[in-house]
């Protein structure tokens, strides 16, 4: 049997390298070389779990990571329509039959192949030009979640908007607003390089929240309003929570005018207490978002269109020789913005 190597969960904290049968296709299905995977925070949460509590007795049990994927056909089943060995392709996991790929399913995307079962175009995968860049392709499924965000808030091309959190998700929410012809869009973080990046892929302006009073920065970008109660607040009508952290709450209640949406897209890491008090006196709508219900291939033609600008997002392409280094860094506070490991080395 041919085999490949596969990255799992190891100890807390840790990936192993593993070596696993390589899969076999069946008439529906297609076999995928991984040629980029992103990492994503999910990958991070099972690596702190040490895996799945699906064990005997609810012990973990390894998980094979990855579902950021991007690659290349280079088997195809009989009964599979649409897809020829040598397209380029990404992949919903979601989709899969035995589980979400790198997410508690049968197969992961950091793997040197992967199996995408009942294989079909415009459901299980999408297929991109060669013109982009295989780590650009795997930016697909982050990029759905920030989609599907900017959809959830609804924003119009008059509107402001404030985008808390200049990771990928964040910053690529702040590309699709762009896109769509959102007026104007700040970005907030406490990192200056993330604020740099944010400039770059077309934030109409940064605050530093560590160092600067972000209410008093929004009303002077966005201009003045008030609340319910006549009380003066910023202009913004858009706030976007990418960060996850619990201060971006309070500051937007602290911000928000009357009628101002709030747009959860980040995983909440930790509670605070929230002043519902103010949220009632700006009438704050909070709209959750999680996940893409429909974006996952909404987006592939735009990226495609647009790869150069989502190139921005990359701070680190690590072969996958080096793997294990790319999850340390991943691991590390502040220290990476989007890793994406290749395997342009691989046979």
């Amino acid at each position: 049997m041919a085999t490949m190597k596969s990255v799992q969960t190891g100890m807390v904290g840790k990936v192993d390298v593993v070596d696993i049968g390589r899969p076999v296709p069946g008439p529906k299905d297609a076999l995928i070389r991984i040629r980029a995977c992103g990492i994503c925070g999910t990958d991070t949460h099972f690596l702190y779990l040490g895996g799945i509590p699906f064990g005997p007795g609810g012990s973990m049990i390894p998980l094979p990571l990855g579902h950021e994927t991007a690659g290349e056909i280079v088997e195809v089943g009989a009964e599979v329509a649409d897809l020829n060995v040598g397209d380029r392709v990404v992949v919903n996991p979601q989709d899969a039959p035995t589980g979400i790929i790198g997410c508690g399913g049968r197969f992961g995307g950091m793997s040197e192949y992967l199996l995408v079962e009942n294989a079909v175009v415009g459901k299980s995968v999408a297929v991109f030009p060669h013109t982009v860049p295989f780590d650009v392709a795997a930016l697909n499924e982050p990029m759905a979640v920030a989609r599907h965000c900017v959809n959830r808030s609804e924003a119009k091309p008059a509107d402001k908007v404030v985008v808390f959190g200049a990771g990928p998700i964040g910053l690529g929410a702040t590309i699709w607003l762009k896109l769509r012809g959102v007026e104007h869009v700040v970005v907030a973080d406490v990192i200056p390089e993330r604020l740099e990046t944010a400039l770059a892929v077309g934030a109409d302006a940064v605050i530093n929240s560590a160092q600067e009073d972000v209410t008093a920065r929004l009303a002077e970008l966005h201009g003045q309003a008030a609340n319910a109660l006549g009380q003066p607040r910023a202009g913004t009508d858009i706030y976007i929570d990418a960060a996850g952290a619990a201060g971006v709450f309070n500051a937007t209640i602290a911000s928000a005018k009357w009628g101002a949406k709030l747009v959860m897209v980040a995983v909440q890491k930790k509670g605070a207490d929230i002043d519902l008090g103010g949220m009632l006196r700006s009438e704050l709508t909070l709209i959750a978002s999680q996940g893409y219900p429909t974006e996952i291939f909404e987006v592939t033609a735009e990226i495609a269109e647009h790869h150069e600008r989502f190139a921005k997002l990359i701070s680190h392409r690590v072969p996958f020789a080096d793997v294990t280094q790319a999850f340390e860094l991943t691991l590390t506070p502040g220290a990476a913005e989007k890793v994406v490991v290749t395997f342009d080395d691989q046979p």
